[in-house]
């Protein structure tokens, strides 16, 4: 229809009257009235979509502020003037978004099961006003969380009322367009959470206007797909992109073709069959008409997402290990996706340009799939590159690392704006973020540093809750991954309670991101320095990995620094990281994974025997006497045990000739703690309650 449509347009004779274009009605409420904008005739959607469809089309307004979808909601479209208007108007195109006023507790609660036909009632007086009107159908903007009501009822019914109108377009074959696709991930466009500004309403307009006239920019794949990238081996290797809608677009990859028309909203996605890694070179072809796009030397590999703060983001050229890292550069095939941010959150001052970056979503700089050299290995992660290169060692095929770590990043802000908002504890942490406690007060007064020039109170921030999932996470979601590795803490260590609820959180929601509730994920537990709260934070960590399914951590406390909060000693935490994996990932029981790990305590005619798994042999890591074994009675204080005089090792036990009620370990925020099993491999720090033996 829109194509033929557009074809009687350039048709029309030069002197065409204004009867003759094609008449667009917006109907709505206040979104699309322009409330809230100086001059709502101007820079309304409606008015920015007049002015990008052009001469050709005739757009009118037809938005109500308040207004309800609901007949018998507290103000119904259907008896205001805009209504009556747009009826009489007889649009060729009638573009409709309705619902947001529906949310209201005097609405929804009370007429939900009318929704749905009133919705279609204005559909079908539409069609008698002008039987060939075309219906563009609205999912609504978004409403964020400090909107009055969001927690009282209109987070809930926002939602519910999303999905009525998908169904209104799906059982009507109507065309839907998602006006929260773009704005959703766009607070700072939204200054009272409900209405757009004027860039957000060009944002709508734009939006509009590519449905009405298929024009979504031509073909267009994410940055993720590039030269030399790696395919991950195993799952179904995933391509998508926008296009002109309707268009086909071909994907060809090896020997495969697929072959796919470009939906509604210009959206495609090709699902190739799973290979296995052979070390052959692929070409990637996309296709669309006269545009093209070729990606060349792919390769069938491993690829894992590396991410967190600055440990993580820790350089081979920082680190102590440079000449480990890159000696045998050449041996390995290792190829880095590095998303570097364009700012970084040291203590200075952005300037205008940055924060309006941060603010359009520009954050990471441009990147490619590059082949490691040693240039590019030493400015990348040391953590991930030890990690991969262990891999890659060990099972002998391309390894590719994705790195998009953030120094001094809280970890709620790589958890998706959807899972925070229905947390019922961790919606809280999106509240008036900067002055929030649940985030930690250097990340707070590191974001007020960096942003100290801005003149917009809704200024982004890399620390913001949701800011690194939705510039780091989502442009890269659609790529597929066998896992991910982390290293993250140092800015959650303030409260170890709340970091109890946020991680199992984060992982929760790359888990759904991915598609994949078993996606491997493994972490680093805190290194060593003099900040009071880190052992309970370690101690916190150890028992985590406990109890989410399939992720694990590495010790580094055996690491640390006392002074400096990134020990330079990265390879050895990376490549505990690659056993985790080698391990449990790709089943190799044989190679050693964690340090010794209490299993059984108990007392018994004076002593305390600690039993260990992952050790047959304990002992130290330099051969001296035990060192950072502490113990207590039920209710005393810890005293830390002669190691000298009160124990002993036998094989994978520890006993001491003192009987307690709890053992606690490297219970220190820097400690020289030792004890390694035969694989020299570290204890992590715990604590533990004694089982009297009778």
């Amino acid at each position: 229809m829109k194509r033929l449509l557009l074809a009687f347009l350039v048709a029309l004779p030069l002197f065409a009257t204004a009867q003759e274009k094609m008449k667009v009605a917006c109907i709505g409420n206040s979104v699309t009235y322009g409330y809230g904008h100086k001059s709502p005739g101007e820079t309304s959607y409606p008015s920015q979509l007049q002015q990008l469809l052009g001469e050709g089309y005739e757009v009118r307004n037809f938005g109500h502020s308040g207004a309800t979808l609901l007949s018998k909601g507290h103000r119904p479209y259907i008896n205001l003037p805009e209504y009556a208007a747009a009826l009489e108007f007889a649009p060729d195109i009638a573009v409709i978004h309705l619902g947001l006023n529906d949310t209201d507790p005097r609405n929804w609660p009370n007429y939900r099961d009318e929704f749905y036909g009133d919705y279609i009632n204005i559909i079908e007086a539409l069609r008698e006003a002008n039987p060939g009107v075309e219906i563009k159908v609205c999912q609504m903007t978004p409403i964020f969380h400090w909107h009055r009501r969001f927690k009282s009822g209109t987070r809930d019914w926002y939602w519910q009322i999303q999905e009525v109108i998908k169904t209104i377009a799906e059982n009507g074959n109507f065309e839907l367009i998602n006006l929260s696709r773009h704005l959703y991930n766009r607070p700072d466009l939204m200054p009272d959470a409900l209405h757009p500004n004027e860039q957000g309403a060009e944002i709508i307009a734009k939006q509009v206007y590519s449905a009405i006239t298929d024009d979504f920019g031509g073909l267009s794949l994410p940055a993720i797909y590039s030269d030399n990238m790696v395919v991950q081996q195993g799952q179904p290797f995933v391509v998508s992109g926008t296009a002109n809608a309707g268009k086909e677009v071909s994907v060809r990859f090896g020997k495969q073709r697929i072959i796919k028309k470009a939906a509604e909203d210009g959206t495609w996605r090709v699902m190739f069959t799973p290979m296995e890694a052979d070390g052959e070179s692929y070409k990637l072809t996309v296709e669309c008409g006269k545009e093209k796009k070729e990606y060349k030397n792919l390769v069938i590999g491993e690829v894992w997402l590396c991410s967190g703060q600055s440990n993580m983001a820790f350089m081979v050229k920082e680190s102590s290990h440079i000449e480990q890292s890159l000696a045998n550069v050449k041996n390995r095939d290792i190829r880095l996706y590095d998303m570097k941010p364009r700012v970084f959150t040291d203590n200075i001052e952005w300037d205008s340009a940055s924060l309006v970056a941060l603010n359009n979503h520009d954050y990471y700089l441009p990147t490619a799939w590059q082949m490691q050299s040693k240039e590019n290995v030493s400015d990348f992660s040391a953590v991930a590159y030890h990690f991969g290169a262990m891999l890659a060692d060990s099972l002998g095929v391309p390894v590719g690392l994705i790195c998009n770590a953030v120094g001094g990043a809280p970890a709620e802000a790589y958890i998706d704006r959807k899972t925070l908002e229905f947390h019922p504890v961790l919606v809280d942490i999106l509240y008036n973020w900067k002055e929030n406690d649940m985030i930690q007060d250097w990340c707070r007064g590191r974001a007020k540093k960096n942003i100290a020039k801005s003149t917009n109170n809704m200024q982004r921030h890399p620390y913001e809750p949701c800011f690194l999932y939705e510039n780091g996470i989502m442009p890269i979601a659609g790529y597929p991954i066998k896992g991910a590795i982390w290293y993250q803490g140092e800015s959650n260590a303030h409260n170890v309670e709340l970091h109890e609820v946020i991680f199992p959180t984060l992982v929760e929601s790359w888990r759904k991101t991915w598609d994949n509730p078993e996606m491997p994920f493994y972490f680093v537990q805190l290194s060593s320095i003099n900040r009071p709260s880190w052992p309970h934070f370690r101690d916190s960590q150890r028992r985590l990995a406990a109890e989410i399914p399939n992720c694990d951590f590495a010790v580094s406390s055996d690491k640390g620094d006392p002074w400096d909060v990134h020990p330079k000693e990265k390879a050895p935490v990376g490549e505990r990281l690659a056993r985790l994996a080698l391990n449990q990932t790709y089943g190799m029981s044989h190679v050693a994974q964690h340090g010794p790990t209490p299993v059984r305590m108990f007392s018994f005619n004076g002593r305390t025997v600690i039993e260990f798994e992952n050790a047959t042999e304990l002992k130290t890591s330099d051969n001296n006497v035990l060192r950072g074994l502490e113990i207590a009675d039920k209710t005393g204080p810890f005293s830390e045990v002669d190691a000298k005089t009160e124990v002993k090792f036998k094989g994978n036990r520890i006993i001491i000739e003192r009987e307690g009620h709890r053992v606690r370990y490297a219970w220190k925020p820097y400690t020289d703690a030792n004890l390694v099993n035969e694989a020299g491999l570290p204890a992590s720090t715990f604590e533990i309650e004694v089982k009297r033996r009778r």
